[in-house]
């Protein structure tokens, strides 16, 4: 049985720094780099180098590794309180916390050794992971019986790879990154396919263009192209061919986080919402004394609860998986915390009016960030099928 957890003193003195640090150096900048034009510019090394100064970056990494070997909850609380100022800020570090972890656990302690201190000694170096192509991104979900179109091919000492990823959170930006590529081309991507560690500068791996995107702009999203790019096979991570068990085993709680970061952005807009309800006046009355709107903003409060209770759950559990995991708890809660988010971005258009249309308001911004959720981390539909291939599964 599942019971809400308190928040220990550590886990609050966490929160409570990441909350100032959102204050301070989040959301001052937001906006402006969320309208720059050229997608690249709305990433911000500043704010990655304040969060750096605080810990934040490096935080699920164990304490022998210059980390605070955060648990995947306060994790996921850290995460939220970042989306509270901006998604963006959110996913980039979601993604280079899980990946932290991962690597932490994955590598083999030579392959540890040369990655985690030049990743900790780097105040601005993020992850990255590079899974979804151009033909396979719910291929990889359910999955369906195709090839990475990201091949390998064995020769002495390694692997040369040619392909290429796109949609790859912090691709332009990370130091390091996990990549599955295809090394058994007879056989389909999630039997025949391997995870490779790969160095930012490495020969014959370059980034392609910068996605431009309708909202989570202060995180880049880019493609990475492999150009005849050796690998060597001191970078292959786990075994040849195996590379969706690493995924398995060492990835249950990143859908979790992906529902963290849209459920700070929820929670942004239903503060829109409430604080605007109570100063407009509307039939003589602060739309708050209006029945509907009442109950709409309390259908808000119960659903960010619900949200949030499943994100901890899930994030409790994938840490501690003998107490009642089960596989649905690594889809369903980005599945449902997008849906709760984008309700709760179209209830608070609704409740601002014409006002909430306008940029200023700070709205649109919200609604278009919130979108990104609906299809990011797997599209919802693919996410329940996968869900439910757990459930009805001879």
């Amino acid at each position: 049985m599942w019971d809400a957890i308190e928040c220990t003193e550590d886990q609050k003195s966490i929160l409570n720094t990441v909350k100032k640090f959102v204050e301070k150096e989040v959301l001052p900048r937001s906006a402006e780099l969320d309208a720059h034009p050229n997608p690249e510019d709305g990433y911000s090394q500043e704010i990655i180098a304040e969060a750096n100064k605080l810990g934040i970056r490096t935080m699920t990494l164990s304490e022998e590794w210059g980390g605070l070997a955060a648990s995947s909850l306060t994790t996921s609380m850290v995460v939220e309180a970042l989306g509270r100022g901006d998604i963006g800020v959110s996913v980039a570090f979601a993604q280079t916390l899980k990946i932290a972890q991962i690597m932490e656990k994955a590598l083999t302690e030579e392959q540890k050794s040369r990655v985690l201190p030049a990743f900790v000694d780097d105040p601005t170096a993020m992850l990255a992971i590079g899974i979804t192509e151009p033909d396979n991104a719910s291929n990889y979900f359910l999955p369906h019986p195709a090839p990475f179109n990201t091949v390998a091919e064995r020769i002495e000492g390694g692997w040369v790879v040619n392909g290429m990823k796109h949609f790859i959170s912090n691709g332009n930006r990370a130091k390091f990154y996990l990549l599955f590529v295809q090394t058994e081309k007879e056989k389909t991507l999630s039997t025949g396919s391997t995870c490779f560690l790969v160095e930012r500068d490495r020969p014959g791996f370059t980034i392609g263009r910068v996605h431009d995107k309708m909202g989570e702009r202060l995180a880049n999203n880019a493609e990475l192209i492999f150009q005849d790019c050796f690998i060597p096979d001191e970078n292959v991570i786990g075994e040849t061919g195996k590379g969706f068990g690493v995924l398995a085993e060492f990835f249950p709680q990143s859908n979790a986080y992906a529902g963290a970061s849209v459920l700070g952005c929820a929670d942004a807009l239903y503060e829109k919402a409430l604080d605007w309800a109570k100063i407009r006046v509307q039939g003589g009355k602060p739309l708050i004394e209006h029945d509907g709107i009442r109950a709409q903003l309390s259908e808000m409060q119960m659903l960010l609860d619900v949200a949030r209770t499943y994100i901890h759950k899930a994030c409790y559990l994938a840490d501690n998986q003998e107490k009642g995991w089960n596989k649905t708890l690594g889809v369903y809660p980005k599945a449902f915390a997008s849906q709760t988010g984008w309700k709760i971005a179209t209830w608070c258009l609704e409740i601002h009016g014409g006002h909430g249309y306008m940029k200023e308001f700070g709205v649109e911004k919200l609604v278009r960030d919130a979108a990104a959720f609906l299809h990011s981390d797997g599209v919802n539909r693919t996410l329940f099928l996968k869900a439910a291939n757990f459930i009805y599964a001879d």
